[in-house]
This record gives C-alpha cells, sequence and structure tokens, in this order.
C-alpha cells in the first residue's frame, strides 16, 4: 500500500504541477498601508501609520462587533480620555493606548493570549477587571480569539471626541451617497475590440493605465467558466461539443440563454445570497439550537432567483412580506416565509435575559439590513456615534424601533435549553407528504397542554418568590410620616429553598417535554407586527440599565430623501424602511447588488468591499461604469438575469486568463481587468462536480431538510438526530444542513462561508489539509470509485479512449498528448503496484480509482482559467 501511496503522491504532483505552471492562482499580496492623501467627504480622516497592515475585513468586524462594544461597556468609564488622569494611566479608547498599557506594562501581546495581561485581567487570574464582575465566558474566548487574530484594531489617531457632530451637509458629498449619474461610454483608440458599452468603459481605463486586453479564451475554456458561473456545475461532454461546433454568431448568447432558464441558476445564485444573510439551520454559540424550518427561507431564495423576482421586490419581500397584501394562501406562507430573512441569524439561547437577549437580536437585524442591501456598517453605531461613517448612534436607534416593534418567530425562548414549535409561525398549508398520525396528534396536543400548565406554575413559584423577597413596610415612614402602602399583616413565611427546587424540578421536566422532536408540519421562521408597536430609545453605550431619549422610528439621516416615508404610530415601520431601501433614489441599493454580481462573476468587486460602501471601504475602480450598470439595472425593472446576461456577452467576461509580462508588472492585481482573473471553485462546486464527474450527482430538489430530524434539545456531534444529519447524500450541496459550528466536512475543508458572518466574499485559501483531504476523505475516494466503474462500463474503449473520457468528465477537455501519455503510463504502474503488493481487489478497477481521484486532485478540475 506505501508503494501505492507513492505512486498516486507522485502522479499528483506531476499534474498539478503540469494543469497549473502559469496559473498563478490567487495569492495575498504583500500587505500595504493605504495612506490617504485628503480626507472622503463625509468620513473621518484616518491617517494610518506606515508600519501598520491593513486590516481585512474580517478583522475590522470581529473588532466592530465583539470587541470594541465590550471595551465601551466595561472599561471607558475608567480607562479612557488622558493616560495621565485614567487609573493605571492606561486607556482603551484609542489603538497605542491599548497596545502601548499602562503601569502594569504592554497589555496585549499579539498572537500571544497567554502572554497577555488583558486576557490575564478579564480572565480573573491575578489582575481582575472589570471590577464590577467577571465577563461571560463567551467573551472572553472572543477577546482570545482576537489576540490569537493578531489583534486586530482599525482605530487610528486619537480618540473620537464625543462632542464633536456629524456634518450631515459634508458628509452627503461622500461619492456612495450621491445618486448614480448616467454617462456616456467612453471613446476608446482600439475601437473594433468592445462589443458593448461596458467594454468600452473597461478598455477606456485599461488604455488610460497602458494595458492591453490579452485575446478570448477558447471556446472549451469559455462554456465551462459561463456554467459554473451561471449554474454551479460543469458543462456535460455533450454540452461542450454542441457549443464547440456552433459557428452561428449567437452560439454564446444561445448557451447563456440556456443557463439562466435552468432550474440550477436560483441554486447556484440563491447560495450567494445565503452566504449575505448569514444562512444556517441552527442558533450556534454556547447552546446550538436548531432551525428546523430554516430550509423554507433556502428554498424560497432559490426559487426567487429562479423566477428572476425584480431585486426591489425581493428586498420588501424579505423585510415585511408579512404586511403585504396577498392573494391567495399560497402566497400568504411565501411572503411570510421570505421573512425568515429577520430570523435566521445566530441567536445567544441560553441567554436567560429576555429584553438583552432582544435587543442583541434587533441588533443582528438592523447589520444585516444595513450591509446586505446598502453596504453599510450600521450596526457599528449600537453603542457610539459610527467612527468613520456619518451614522449617529440615533439613527441606529431609529432602525432599532422598527425592529423593537416587530415579532421575531424563530423557535427560540430565551433562557431555555430547547427549541419551542410555538415561537414559529403558522402556515396555511403543509406541503410535506410526511404528516402525524392521529396519536401523534393527540400526544402533541397533550405536550403541549402540560408544557402549558408547567409554565403557569413556574411563574406562580417566580411570583411567590418575589413577593418574599420583598422588604417589609415600615410602621412609619420617613420623619414619622405614614408609608404610601402599608405593610402586609401576618404575611406567610415561604420556605425559598423548596421553592427554587421545586422551580429547577419543573424546568427539567419543560426542558425534556420541549427538547422532543415533534412531527413535521405546516410551520416557518419568519416576522410579524408587533402587538404594541413604538419608538425606542437610546440605550447609552449600548447598556440596558443607561436609557436616554426615545427616537423617532425612521431611516439613515444622511440618505433621507422628500420621498422618505413617515412611519404610522400603529405600525413598525418595516415596509416604510423596505420601501425606502429599495427606492431607485436611495443611492446605495442598486450599486451594493450590481458590484454583489460584478464581484461573482469576475472574482473582484468593482467596489472590492463588497459589504462596506463606507469611508473604510474602497473607492470604485470603474465609478462611472458602476453608475452606468446601477441605472440600466433599475431601468430593466430590477431583474438581476438581464444584469448576467450583459456581463456575460461582454467581450470582457469573455477574455483568457492568459499572463502578460508588461501588464502584470503595471497591474499585478488584475484591478483593470486586462484578462479574466483564475478563480478556484468553490466548497460547493467543488463537491457538486464530483458527483456530477462519478454519475452520483442527484439533481432533484430535496423535501425540507436533514435538520427537520433533529430534536428540539441544544445541536451537538452526538445528539439526537446527529446521524440522520451527517448521512451520506449525493445532493446538491446547496441543500446540505447547515448547522453552525458543524458544517459538512468537505465545505468547511474549502473556504464555506461563516454562517455567524455576513459573507459578500468568501476567503479562498490554499493549505495543506485541502491536499490531504482530497487524497483521503471517503466521499473523495467513494467518488473517484464509482467515476472509475462509469469510466471502466462504457463499452466500446481502449485504454485511450478511457483516458479521454476520463479528462473530460473531469476537467471538460481532452488529454494533451504528454498528459495521456502520463495518464496510461500512471496506470500501468499503479496495476502493477497493486499487483505485486498482493493486495485484494480488482487491480484495474484500484488503478483507475487512483487515476479519477488524481484528476480530482489536479488544478485543472479545481481551477476556472
Amino acid at each position: 500500500m506505501v508503494i501505492v501511496r507513492r505512486t498516486l503522491c507522485a502522479f499528483f504532483l506531476v499534474v498539478l504541477v503540469a494543469t497549473t505552471a502559469g496559473a498563478q492562482p490567487k495569492i495575498q499580496p504583500k500587505m500595504q498601508t493605504k495612506m490617504q492623501s485628503k480626507v472622503k467627504p463625509g468620513a473621518a480622516k484616518i491617517t494610518p501609520k506606515p508600519t501598520e497592515p491593513r486590516l481585512s475585513k474580517v478583522e475590522i468586524d470581529f473588532f466592530e462587533k465583539k470587541i470594541r462594544p465590550v471595551l465601551v461597556h466595561n472599561c471607558y468609564k475608567c480607562h479612557s480620555g488622558d493616560p495621565a488622569k485614567a487609573k493605571a494611566h492606561f486607556v482603551l479608547d484609542t489603538h497605542d493606548g491599548l497596545r502601548k498599557g499602562g503601569e502594569s506594562g504592554e497589555a496585549v501581546s499579539p498572537r500571544h493570549p497567554e502572554k497577555s495581561l488583558l486576557i490575564e485581567a478579564i480572565s480573573y487570574e491575578g489582575l481582575e477587571m472589570p471590577p464590577a464582575g467577571q465577563l461571560p465566558d463567551e467573551v472572553i474566548e472572543d477577546f482570545k480569539k482576537w489576540v490569537e487574530m493578531g489583534a486586530p484594531d482599525p482605530r487610528v489617531g486619537k480618540a473620537a471626541n464625543p462632542k464633536n457632530k456629524i456634518d450631515m451637509v459634508e458628509a452627503k458629498r461622500y461619492w456612495a451617497f450621491q445618486r448614480p449619474k448616467a454617462s456616456p461610454a467612453p471613446k476608446v483608440h482600439f475601437a473594433k475590440w468592445p462589443i458593448s458599452d461596458i467594454d468600452r468603459f473597461v478598455l477606456a481605463r485599461l488604455e488610460m493605465e497602458h494595458l492591453k486586453p490579452v485575446p478570448d479564451a477558447e471556446h472549451v475554456t469559455l462554456i465551462r467558466r459561463l456554467t459554473f458561473d451561471l449554474t454551479g456545475l460543469p458543462p456535460t461532454p455533450e454540452e461542450i461539443d454542441v457549443f464547440v461546433k456552433d459557428n452561428s454568431g449567437n452560439a454564446v448568447s444561445k448557451v447563456v440563454d440556456r443557463l439562466l432558464q435552468s432550474a440550477h441558476f436560483g441554486e447556484r445564485w440563491g447560495r450567494h445570497w445565503l452566504d449575505v444573510v448569514r444562512y444556517a439551520e441552527s442558533t450556534g454559540k454556547e447552546r446550538n439550537v436548531p432551525y428546523r424550518y430554516a430550509w423554507r427561507y433556502r428554498d424560497y431564495v432559490i426559487d426567487a432567483f429562479n423566477a428572476d423576482k425584480p431585486y426591489d421586490k425581493f428586498i420588501v419581500e424579505q423585510l415585511a412580506g408579512d404586511i403585504i397584501q396577498n392573494k391567495n394562501p399560497a402566497e400568504h406562507d411565501r411572503l411570510l416565509i421570505a421573512t425568515g430573512f429577520l430570523a435566521v441569524g445566530p441567536k445567544a439561547a441560553a441567554n436567560i435575559f429576555v429584553e438583552q437577549f432582544k435587543v442583541d437580536v434587533i441588533d443582528d437585524q438592523i447589520d444585516v439590513t444595513g450591509r446586505a442591501f446598502l453596504g453599510m456598517t450600521i450596526a457599528c453605531a449600537r453603542c457610539h456615534d459610527h467612527k468613520f461613517d456619518p451614522i449617529p448612534t440615533t439613527d441606529y436607534y431609529a432602525m432599532a424601533g422598527i425592529f423593537h416593534s416587530t415579532e421575531t418567530y424563530d423557535g427560540i425562548k430565551p433562557g431555555r435549553r430547547s427549541a419551542s414549535d410555538e415561537r414559529l409561525l403558522k402556515l396555511s398549508h403543509n406541503d410535506l407528504h410526511a404528516k402525524a398520525s392521529p396519536e401523534e396528534s393527540k400526544a402533541q396536543k397533550e405536550r403541549q397542554q402540560e408544557i402549558a400548565k408547567i409554565e403557569r406554575q413556574v411563574a406562580d413559584l417566580h411570583k411567590k418568590l418575589m413577593e418574599a423577597n420583598k422588604k417589609p413596610a415600615n410602621a412609619k415612614g420617613a420623619k414619622g410620616k405614614q408609608p404610601a402602602r402599608p405593610a402586609v399583616a401576618n404575611a406567610p413565611k415561604v420556605d425559598q429553598k423548596a421553592v427554587r427546587e421545586e422551580i429547577k424540578k419543573l424546568e427539567d421536566r419543560l426542558d425534556e417535554l420541549e427538547g422532543q422532536a415533534t412531527a413535521s408540519g405546516n410551520l416557518a421562521m419568519g416576522a410579524r407586527e408587533s402587538a404594541a408597536p413604538a419608538d425606542f430609545h437610546v440605550l447609552v453605550r449600548g447598556e440596558l440599565k443607561d436609557k436616554g431619549q426615545d427616537v423617532p422610528r425612521g431611516a439613515l439621516t444622511v440618505l433621507k430623501t422628500n420621498e422618505t416615508a413617515h412611519i404610522s404610530p400603529r405600525h413598525s415601520g418595516r415596509m416604510e424602511l423596505a420601501q425606502w431601501i429599495a427606492d431607485k433614489n436611495n443611492p446605495l441599493t442598486a450599486r451594493v447588488m450590481v458590484n454583489r454580481v460584478w464581484e461573482h462573476l469576475f472574482g473582484r468587486g468593482l467596489v472590492d468591499t463588497v459589504d462596506n460602501f463606507g469611508a473604510l471601504g474602497n473607492e470604485p475602480s470603474h465609478p462611472l461604469l458602476l453608475d452606468a450598470l446601477a441605472i440600466q439595472f433599475m431601468e430593466q425593472k430590477w431583474s438581476v438575469k438581464r444584469l448576467i446576461r450583459s456581463l456575460v456577452l461582454s467581450r470582457v467576461y469573455q477574455l483568457s486568463s492568459a499572463h502578460d509580462d508588461d501588464n502584470y508588472e503595471k497591474d499585478p492585481g488584475n484591478k483593470y481587468l486586462w484578462r479574466m482573473s483564475r478563480r478556484r471553485l468553490d466548497a460547493e462546486e467543488i463537491r457538486d462536480a464530483m458527483l456530477l464527474a462519478s454519475g452520483q450527482l442527484n439533481l432533484d430538489r430535496p423535501e425540507g431538510s436533514p435538520a427537520m430530524e433533529l430534536s428540539n434539545m441544544g445541536v451537538g456531534v452526538g445528539g439526537k438526530g446527529m446521524q440522520e444529519v451527517r448521512r451520506p447524500s449525493t445532493v446538491r450541496s446547496v441543500y446540505l444542513p447547515i448547522l453552525r459550528g458543524l458544517v459538512p466536512d468537505m465545505l468547511g475543508a474549502f473556504d464555506v462561508a461563516d454562517p455567524d458572518l455576513i459573507v459578500g466574499k468568501r476567503d479562498v485559501t490554499t493549505v495543506p489539509t485541502q491536499a490531504l483531504f482530497l487524497m483521503n476523505n471517503p466521499f473523495v475516494l467513494k467518488q473517484s470509485e464509482e467515476m472509475a466503474k462509469r469510466v471502466l462500463k462504457q463499452e466500446g474503449l481502449d485504454e485511450n479512449g478511457r483516458i479521454d473520457l476520463a479528462y473530460r468528465l473531469a476537467v471538460g477537455r481532452l488529454p494533451t498528448a504528454s498528459e495521456r501519455t502520463d495518464a496510461a503510463q500512471y496506470v500501468a504502474d499503479y496495476r502493477k503496484s497493486f499487483e505485486g503488493a498482493k493486495q485484494k481487489g480488482n487491480p484495474q478497477m484500484a488503478a483507475w480509482t487512483s487515476f479519477c481521484q488524481a484528476l480530482f486532485q489536479c488544478g485543472l478540475f479545481r481551477y476556472l482559467y
């Protein structure tokens, strides 16, 4: 077996080198400091030190969401402002202050939490900070992770002066807050090259930068690129043959139209949107409670892209579908399911404080709404005015009032160890074949009755404890006056210990009842209007106990127009918010979506920071093109399919990925699009392509999700129902159950989006564990074997014919003469080694299985060119 393994490794290296030579996969360039020569209008002046590396989006998000709020809440009172006046001369409100430390020395040792005094202090290991009480375990873990990341801290300069007011007039001059402006396509010198206005905008910038586009891609390369980009699947050999033989002038447009009408289009582009809206089927965090019906929202998204639902309507349905008038029960259900957008985020189910739980849910809803639709980090204004963008804290709480006036139905009860079907929305009809039997229905009814009874008992016992803990009123009040309320005479004594034990016993029984798996039914996650909508108040420094002024519900001040609707006191304001976001006068909405589409097709957005159009984001590389596409998008009734069609039919999309030394020297990152950037297939594409090559891919949409088989108790590796969730499956990867902290191994190995985060652009890594995964994982071995069976079963093929078929199934083209020779030699050598080692099994099957596995490992399979 050692001989076999060495042979496989050797062939893998040969194929890998041969097929990726000159490919130059995207590698993180040397960290550079982005120095600003002038301040962007509406943005705070940022002057990083030359030695500071530029932080990634993930690092900035982690600090702003996990670290800065904790510092503000717990530390700034004693450790901010002038270091000479701060306790221990230690300030935490600036980057330099945090790094420098105080009287005890350096507070943070980047990448070494075990050496960091800050971690020691918050862990109560010697120093004990904050003195009011130890931080929760999950917060301490966040700080350790932050230090392990290198303690990224985007704060620059001195601490912001809280007395400074945001100048909204100046802020509105920032490019992203200006409405898109139409510009005629520029004239170019190489006039014969463009085939669309998109090409003219791109070529004009190339000529400005003294760059030349490379030649067009070959037909086989182009159809593979198109098919993966539009459906997430490789083309079949038959589809390739038809395209290559089509000499008509509209061969490409015919392929594009066919792919746009495929049901697989929605599966591919729906997955892109699910990345953005942090889709998952469990709460995550310390008590990972399942979302057994999250899949309904997943299917809604896929169907919306397949139907080419206008994007403005798509926005409104997700934010306010429950408010939209509907024509029939099916539409009523679909619109309710659309609001799952607000419900599927991560949640701290273990939080026993109901009010804190709700404001954390509201924060998640504000964050996903702001970043998904507007590309703005609104949630950074929860504790203080936004440090970089013109978003005051009052704007955050204006939006918070909207979501505070909304009931979120996610199946979660704060502090409980299990989900509850009572906290889900009931649909008009059941679309599942599995229905509860009369006996099950009777048992479920009895279960709900017992749950209700226990909840009443627990509430009564808590009330009893509260009464017992009330201080007895004095016979005389202050200065001899009679008390406002007379003392309760002869109040019965309560055995508080016995009452608490009874409460614990009842709550354990409640968890047992609610944790039982319930029959699949007509339930969904989503949102509805609150019975008592009301404005919300500012929480000073984000603290529940420190309530400030009430703020009328509304939208971002910097983007308000005369058309911004007034919110009725009787409504939450979600409809008005949705309509404001989807309004053509909103300068961000169309730009943000156009940029997302561009990024998925070209590998880099026109604005590279796809989730952040604010001051910390990058300016567009082609601002006139971005505006032209945004206007086109709106004029074409917000059609995503028409937008994609126009982009892939451009000549710039159809360029090859050939290398050019002169161009590379001037623009190594391909910012100006002189070629098509090579990209590695994402996790779902790699898995689905293996299944398709092996002939095992099930292209039918499954009914529901394996997550429905989970009990309502928290999810764990060995928990009840996990065996069902982890059962091998051949469905498309978009339909695999995505549980927070438990994503499928193959998807995790190849950089699937972290469902805890809003991910507009996935990381792409190249690490040794990926190669080891492809060499040893049982799924990969199984698909290699099935592909080998498929190749060997094909009648009328000799050895070279089988090699040709294997190449076409795996990488979409025929092998070169040298590749064919190497492959034949590899199969022969492997067969001989297998026989010499006297291993059990069929030498022919073993050799071809190994060869097919090597093809799955090669660069031609994993990359698009």
